[in-house]
C-alpha cells in the first residue's frame, strides 16, 4: 500500500517520536529548558501562533487600590499619630499654666492670711482720707446713738447723770465734725494739678491745628480790638485751661474751694455770713457731683455687667460643645478668675452706688430744707455712707498691702 507523503509535514505538524531519539536531529528537536522566572511560556512545538501574555487587569486595579488605601490610611494613621503627638504636647503645656495658675492662687491665699486687720488700719490712719473715714465712722455713730438715747432710750426723763452723757457725745460729735473739715482743707489742689496738668488746650487763637490756614494771620485791627473786648484775659492759661476742664474736675474744684471757705468761717477768720453762703454753695456742688458720680457709676455698671455676660456665654458655649475644665483647664481657669474679678468690680460698683445715693439723700435735705424726720433720716443716711465708703477704702489698702506681700 502506497503512502502519500505531505511535504513539510513534518515542519507543520511536528517531529516524530522517532525523530526525537535521532542523535542527528535531536540539537534542532530539543525543547528548551522551562524557565522558572516566567509566569507564563509558550509551548514552542505548539502549532498556534504565541500571544504576549498580559497580566489581568482586574488584578491590576486591585492591587493599585490596595496599595493606595495602604498609603492613604499610613498618611491618615500618621496625621492623626502627629495630631495626638501636639494634642499631648498641648495638654502638656496647658497643666503646667493651669500648675502655675494654681500655685499662684496658693500664693495669694497665703499672702492674705500675713496681712493683718491692723497692718491695714495703719495705713489708713496715715493718709488724711483714711483718718477722715475713721472720724466719720465715730460720728455718725455717736450721732446715731444720740437718736437712740433721746428717742427711744430715755423719752420719759432724763437725770442729770443721763444728761451730762448727751451733752459729752454731742460735743465730741461736733469735734469731729470740725476735725474732718479741718482734714479735707486743701483738697482743692488735687483738681487743680489735673487742670493745670493739660498740655494742649483745645480752640486756641494762635496756635490751634482745627483752625484754618487763611485765619491764621489776622490783622492788627482784629487783633487790637480783640484786646479792647476782653482778649488778654481769656487768653491767660489758666483760664483757658479751666473752661476746657471737664465738668466735673471744676465741681470738685469748686466744692472744694467753697469747704475751705466755710471752714474759715468757722475758724473766726472769715464772717460767719460768708461762711453760710459758701456752705450752702458747696451743698449744691456736691449735689451735683453726686448726679454726675451716679451717671458714671451707672456706666461702669453696664460695662461690667456686659462683660460678666460675655463670660458666662461663653462657658456655656463650651460646655455645650463638651469641653470642660478636664479636656481646657487652662481656658476654664481663666475664665474663671476673670468672672470672679468682675464679680468683685460688680460688688464694689454696687457698693458706691449705694453710698452716692445714701449722700443724695443726706444732701437734698439740706439743699431743699426739709424739716421733717432731719435728723433721723441725716444720721443714718451719714452712718450707711460712712461704712460704705470706709469698707470700700479698706480694701483697697488690704488689696495694696497682699500686692506687697507677693512681690516681696
Amino acid at each position: 500500500m502506497s503512502s502519500i507523503s505531505f511535504p513539510h509535514l513534518g515542519d507543520e505538524m511536528g517531529p516524530s517520536s522517532s525523530s526525537l531519539h535521532d542523535p542527528m536531529q535531536a540539537s534542532f528537536y530539543t525543547p528548551p529548558a522551562f524557565d522558572m522566572s516566567n509566569s507564563f511560556q509558550m509551548n514552542p512545538l505548539s502549532a498556534h501562533p504565541p500571544r504576549t501574555p498580559r497580566p489581568s487587569t482586574a488584578a491590576q486595579s486591585h492591587f493599585r487600590n490596595t496599595s493606595m488605601s495602604i498609603s492613604v490610611y499610613d498618611e491618615k494613621a500618621e496625621e492623626e499619630q502627629d495630631g495626638e503627638t501636639v494634642k499631648a504636647d498641648n495638654a502638656e503645656v496647658d497643666e503646667d499654666e493651669v500648675v502655675e495658675l494654681d500655685e499662684e492662687d496658693v500664693r495669694v491665699k497665703e499672702a492674705e492670711k500675713l496681712v493683718g486687720a491692723h497692718e491695714v488700719w495703719r495705713d489708713m490712719f496715715v493718709t488724711s482720707n483714711g483718718r477722715d473715714k475713721a472720724f466719720k465712722l465715730m460720728q455718725y455713730s455717736i450721732r446715731v446713738y444720740l437718736l437712740f438715747h433721746s428717742k427711744i432710750l430715755f423719752r420719759s426723763g432724763k437725770p442729770a447723770l443721763q444728761r451730762e452723757i448727751v451733752r459729752r457725745l454731742t460735743a465730741a460729735k461736733n469735734g469731729f465734725s470740725f476735725t474732718r473739715k479741718m482734714l479735707i482743707m486743701f483738697n482743692w489742689l488735687a483738681p487743680l494739678s489735673q487742670v493745670l496738668a493739660q498740655q494742649s488746650v483745645p480752640f486756641s487763637s494762635s496756635g490751634s491745628s482745627l483752625m484754618p490756614h487763611s485765619f491764621t494771620a489776622a490783622p492788627a485791627s482784629s487783633s487790637k480790638s480783640s484786646q479792647l473786648s476782653g482778649g488778654p484775659f481769656l487768653s491767660h492759661p489758666i483760664l483757658r485751661a479751666l473752661l476746657s476742664a471737664p465738668p466735673p474736675v471744676l465741681l470738685e474744684l469748686v466744692n472744694g474751694l467753697s469747704d475751705d471757705i466755710y471752714s474759715l468761717s468757722r475758724l473766726g477768720l472769715i464772717g460767719s455770713k460768708l461762711g453760710e453762703r459758701a456752705a450752702r454753695f458747696a451743698d449744691w456742688c456736691w449735689l451735683f457731683a453726686t448726679l454726675v458720680g451716679l451717671v458714671e457709676n451707672g456706666v461702669e455698671l453696664g460695662v461690667i455687667e456686659g462683660l460678666q455676660r460675655e463670660v458666662q456665654s461663653r462657658a456655656y458655649k463650651e460646655s455645650l460643645s463638651g469641653a470642660t475644665s478636664k479636656s481646657q483647664p487652662k481656658a476654664s481657669k481663666i475664665d474663671e478668675r476673670e468672672l470672679m474679678r468682675l464679680q468683685k468690680k460688680n460688688y464694689w460698683l454696687q457698693a458706691s452706688r449705694a453710698k452716692l445715693v445714701m449722700d443724695l439723700i443726706f444732701v437734698s435735705w439740706d439743699i431743699f430744707r426739709i424739716k421733717g424726720w432731719k435728723d433721723t433720716v441725716q444720721s443714718l443716711a451719714g452712718l450707711a455712707a460712712a461704712v460704705l465708703s470706709s469698707a470700700k477704702l479698706y480694701d483697697k489698702y488690704r488689696t495694696a498691702l497682699v500686692n506687697k506681700a507677693l512681690t516681696s
